[in-house]
């Protein structure tokens, strides 16, 4: 496995991620923002935080695929979510689960989860990015 994760002593532990990755890889994998859009561009669940989360899970699932790799090779998610607020939790926490439940995954959660005012369309919620180091 290319990536170790690690919580160092001095710094918080926290349960849903670790504060550093360290990858070894040789190749960097870069997987652009992903959003709530089916393979036809067709956006899944319109008003409903839990299900785009996982269809951009999913997405970020099929992006690693194409190029071998899996969320094992994940050093870092970043995720935006419009209009969050900290009891928003729950709710994308349980996207992430199901996605993980269809991948056959260990649940990601983010490295970096940011709130932001807007996403580029006004119906996506939540955007994914991942960067990825494979061998």
């Amino acid at each position: 496995m290319a990536i170790t994760l690690v919580n160092p002593s001095g710094l918080p532990e926290i349960g849903a991620y670790r504060q550093v990755s360290i990858a070894t890889g040789s190749k960097l994998v870069f997987i652009a923002g992903q959003v709530a859009w089916d393979a036809d561009g067709v956006t899944v669940g319109e008003g409903d935080l839990t299900a785009q989360v996982e269809q951009c899970y999913l997405n970020v699932g099929t992006a690693l695929a194409e190029v071998g790799a899996s969320f094992d090779d994940v050093a870092k998610l970043t995720v935006y979510v419009a209009d969050w607020t900290p009891d928003k939790l729950p709710l994308f926490m349980e996207g992430v689960a199901r996605a993980a439940a269809k991948l056959g995954v260990t649940p990601v959660p983010p490295a970096t989860l940011l709130g932001v005012a807007a996403l580029h369309v006004p119906e996506h919620l939540v955007e994914v990015e991942a960067t990825a180091i494979i061998d």
